[in-house]
């Protein structure tokens, strides 16, 4: 993120005080900004033929203070089922905890005078994802379940390698990171103007599908992957509102390469998922996941999923999920992630990663040297992690601090 980004990005951050003030908790923050920043943003890049008019950045911005805050409410209902198709997703069910006036004005003359031309320059989509890391590095917001550490994606999107033929799923698409950095990769080694037309359509139709479960986290999405210009139709590719563990789950397209990192936990009230291809029905939710991407992936397909300890060592359906597992797949590798990345500092997460290929191999594990030590954990160092075959994966530079 450059210089400027992170200044655009801070002075946003800041405006959180101002919510903080009007007694707005911190995991409404980013959602009530990016109700007010997707008005801006449509102004600033000639897109607001998606919004209806008369419900639009200027038409809020040039209502006296007294009224800005009830036609702003106003205009929350009304968007939620009017303009475009992304435009009723996004703003579904809106509304806002703003209280008084002044705190509504305050926001939209501060967010008014950002640089915005040089936001544009710099990259629309890299501002908002540098809104929602904030967020999420905000331990009150509770957000960082929705976003995993860019690092970490980064690494294992480096290491799946997707490419224009993919077709990439994530079935707990939180605000779309996996999907969003799967795209950079194919842009950096696959140039649009190098592309054929039929490569660009299926690029932009066809290739990224994810599902998310939470409308405010599903909200944020969307707002991610537009301003990264992937498109979301809710008939066809994109980040779609739904339950992947309800036969929702089941109607996502089978998919070439899977990445995802699901809730941890059961489901609420311990019930089991309402969905039937379920091999095996249980009542927790990172088996039920791991059943899904499993079979989920089109034959030669390949999946990078995180998961806590309890899928390596769980007992009874644990281990008759496991056993399908490895019947059904390649499970190449398992790797160590510091504890605390997701939630407290004693939750053990590793990453899994496979192919959906007959099991030709053994599970491999890996080693981590730290100097003299060797762990089978990562950490901020400059070594590097090494299969046991001695092929390299790419360094995860998390900013997190190890205990021996």
């Amino acid at each position: 993120m450059s210089n400027i980004t992170q200044d655009i990005v801070a002075k946003l951050w800041n405006l959180c005080n101002v919510l903080k003030d009007d007694g707005v908790t911190y995991h409404q923050y980013v959602t009530e900004l990016t109700y007010l920043l997707f008005l801006k943003m449509a102004k600033e890049t000639e897109t607001e033929g998606q919004l209806p008019e008369g419900y639009r950045w200027s038409d809020l911005e040039n209502k006296s203070a007294p009224e800005r805050l009830q036609f702003y409410k106003l205009l929350l209902i009304h968007l939620g089922s009017n303009g475009s198709t992304l435009v009723k997703q996004i703003f579904a069910n809106a509304s806002s905890f703003i209280k008084k006036p002044a705190t509504l004005s305050t926001l939209v003359t501060e967010i008014d005078k950002l640089d915005w031309y040089d936001a544009r320059k710099e990259g629309l989509g890299d501002l908002y994802e540098g809104l929602l890391q904030k967020n999420a590095d905000e331990k009150k917001s509770g957000a960082g379940q929705y976003f995993t550490p860019r690092p970490l994606i980064d690494a294992m999107v480096a290491v799946m390698k997707p490419t224009l033929d993919d077709i990439i799923q994530d079935p707990a698409a939180g605000t779309g990171g996996f999907l969003i950095a799967a795209d950079r990769y194919i842009k950096e080694q696959h140039r649009p103007e190098m592309r054929t037309e039929a490569q660009q359509w299926k690029h932009r139709h066809n290739t990224f599908y994810g599902m998310e479960h939470v409308q405010d986290a599903h909200r944020l999405a969307l707002m991610n992957l537009m301003l990264h210009g992937l498109d979301s139709d809710p008939s066809a590719s994109g980040i779609h509102y739904g339950d992947t563990l309800s036969p929702e789950g089941q109607a996502l397209p089978k998919a070439t390469l899977i990445l995802t990192n699901p809730p941890f936990g059961t489901k609420k009230g311990g019930g089991l998922p309402s969905r039937t291809d379920f091999t095996f029905p249980t009542s927790n939710k990172q088996f039920c996941f791991l059943q899904h991407v499993y079979r989920g992936l089109k034959p030669g397909g390949r999946a990078g999923i995180v998961m806590p300890d309890n899928v390596l060592f769980e007992g009874n359906v644990g281990r008759q999920i496991r056993a399908d597992l490895m019947d059904k797949c390649n499970l190449h590798t398992i790797l160590r992630l510091p504890t605390g990345i997701f939630y407290a500092q004693g939750v053990k997460t590793n990453v899994l990663l496979s192919f959906s290929s007959p099991a030709g191999s053994r599970t491999r594990a890996i080693q981590k040297r730290c100097g003299s030590m060797i762990c089978g954990q990562i950490c901020p160092s400059s070594a590097s992690v090494r299969f046991l075959d001695g092929n390299t994966l790419p360094n995860l530079r998390l900013p997190l601090v190890m205990t021996p």
